[in-house]
């Protein structure tokens, strides 16, 4: 007989580079509107890992996350990175942006990342947006992959994310 296996419903997350906090807290506040209470805010990190973003959005960089009180089903995901894309597009000066905006979602057993682009390890959801498994919970940590990105792989990160997954587990 075939059971089909429904997945629950996941912690929103948002990661953020951004060059300005009055950028930062605008585009945060606006997804507060869309999303509601936030319950978890990073503190502001140096985002020095890459020089990838510095020709777009020059430097200092800063790095922040922060995860939303209400679950969501993760199949709204490719609705939530197409919303992130057009608060990016509202900050961008001369075509390049001031905030970059990665949403996600942590489950229990991992931290998913959203982009637009694809590359062998990511799956593609639809209308352009894929997502890959970026941080994976086994032997009672947080570990990560070959393919996740230098920032994920640190410590401070994965403490994070720590944070926010026990957050999480309280909420199921």
């Amino acid at each position: 007989m075939l059971n089909l296996e429904f997945p629950k419903q996941v912690k929103p997350i948002f990661g953020f580079i951004y060059n300005s906090e009055k950028n930062y807290s605008k585009a945060k506040k606006i997804l507060t509107k869309k999303y509601g209470k936030i319950d978890f805010e990073s503190k502001r990190i140096d985002f020095n890992y890459t020089n990838y973003y510095f020709p777009e959005m020059g430097k200092p960089l800063f790095r922040r996350f922060i995860s939303f009180l209400k679950l969501k089903d993760p199949s709204q995901f490719i609705k939530v990175k197409l919303f992130s894309l057009k608060i990016e597009k509202k900050f961008s000066k001369a075509n390049h942006r001031t905030v970059n905006i990665d949403p996600g979602y942590l489950h229990q057993a991992k931290l998913v990342l959203t982009t637009t682009k694809d590359f062998f390890h990511r799956l593609y959801l639809g209308k352009g947006i894929y997502a890959e498994v970026t941080l994976f919970y086994k032997e009672g940590r947080l570990q990560h992959l070959p393919t996740t990105f230098p920032d994920y792989r640190t410590d401070d990160y994965k403490n994070i994310f720590w944070q926010i997954r026990n957050i999480y587990i309280k909420q199921k």
